[in-house]
Parts: C-alpha cells; sequence; structure tokens
C-alpha cells in the first residue's frame, strides 16, 4: 500500500512534474530532424561542456536548456548570439544564423534525437 501511495504521490507532487515553461494555449514549433541532428552535432562541439551532454545540466551555473520555452526562439537565439549576463560568452562570431537555428531545433528536443 506505502509503494500504491508512493506512485499516486508521485503524479502530484510539483517536484516529481517535469517543468514546461511554455504557457498552455501557445503554439510550440516542431522540430525538422534533420535540422535537430545537425543542431546536436553543433551542441556537443560548442555547448555541452557547459549545459552538460545531451542537454543534462551538470548543476554548474548553466541554464538547463530543457527548460527553455518552446515558445522563445528569440530570446534564445539573442543569447547565443549576444552571450549572457557575462557568464555565457557570445556566439555570434562563431555561429552562423543556420547554425543557431539547428541549435534551436536541437534544443526544441529536450536532449532526444
Amino acid at each position: 500500500m506505502l509503494a500504491a501511495f508512493a506512485v499516486v504521490w508521485a503524479g502530484f507532487c510539483p517536484a516529481a512534474i517535469a517543468e514546461d515553461a511554455t504557457p498552455p494555449g501557445v503554439a510550440v514549433e516542431t522540430p525538422d530532424s534533420t535540422l535537430a541532428a545537425a543542431g546536436k552535432a553543433l551542441y556537443a562541439q560548442h555547448c555541452s561542456h557547459c549545459h552538460g551532454f545531451n542537454m543534462v545540466n551538470p548543476g554548474t551555473i548553466a541554464y538547463d536548456l530543457r527548460r527553455f520555452p518552446h515558445d522563445g526562439k528569440e530570446r534564445f537565439v539573442n543569447s547565443v548570439t549576444n552571450g549572457k549576463n557575462g557568464r555565457m560568452p557570445p556566439w555570434g562570431g562563431a555561429l552562423s544564423h543556420e547554425d543557431i537555428d539547428a541549435l534551436w531545433a536541437y534544443v526544441l528536443t529536450g536532449g532526444h534525437t
């Protein structure tokens, strides 16, 4: 009975619910699989050392990209291009617009490609 309670409780416990930062009713993009695969390769090369392999955050100060709002592409592009709060370097000089679009497609997968 205790095990059944734990299963039921996990379904209601806010900590057990994956945070979806996208508000209800907001249309979200569906990532293109080819673009997401290219983004995964770019992510492994440029982003994984801070944001974690397959976006599993290593517990550092880096943002957990699995929680990035799926309606926030403009914010994502701005952060990647210009850097963020002095902790994330600007990648606009190293990555093309196409590269950033591919990274966005990968972020939309939550690290599952």
